[in-house]
């Protein structure tokens, strides 16, 4: 099926599910929906995998991101779409903790982010049609990345990784 195509929660202001849509038409009338974010953290916690998005992604392409994740199936869990997303797109197969839920617009993007993280010390391998590389970086680095206006990140996961951190102290 063409990802277009795909089946897509679809949720009204206040976070209720209320039907569903094809991803396109979701997209395309700028429908509130769900998607998961799930911050990948080293065994001990002071690392954050951070990638680049792939050029041919339809949102955000080339970007930096520290988050996996992606929008809510139609009948989905958004913990059983966080964990799809980490196998996915980073190839982990780890317990997501949840974190807090934020509703994150931006133009005709507005959605109910479901926001994880998850600890893991294995291999990370990546969806090459969504990830263009990777790697580890420290927390401290993490923190000024993100504080700087400059650096290509992904609007959502700069939002919810700072709310992170914040909360983190």
């Amino acid at each position: 099926m063409n990802s277009g195509e795909e089946q897509v929660a679809l949720y009204d202001a206040a976070g209720r599910v209320v039907g569903a849509a094809t991803r396109r038409e979701m997209r395309e009338r700028g429908l509130w929906h769900a998607a998961t974010a799930v911050l990948l953290r080293s065994g001990d916690g002071e690392r954050v995998y951070v990638h680049r998005r792939t050029d041919t992604k339809d949102v955000y392409p080339g970007l930096h991101d520290c988050t996996a994740g992606g929008v809510v199936a139609a009948g989905e869990d958004p913990f059983d779409g966080a964990r799809r997303e980490l196998a996915e797109e980073l190839g982990v197969d780890a317990e997501p903790e949840f974190l807090f839920r934020e509703v994150f617009e931006q133009g005709t993007v507005r959605y109910h982010g479901f926001v994880f993280q998850a600890r893991w010390d294995g291999p990370v391998v990546h969806q090459p049609e969504e990830v263009a590389e990777g790697w580890w970086m420290p927390l401290a680095e993490l923190r000024e990345r993100l504080d700087d206006p400059n650096w290509p990140v992904v609007p959502d996961g700069r939002a919810f990784a700072l709310r992170w951190l914040r909360d983190l102290g």
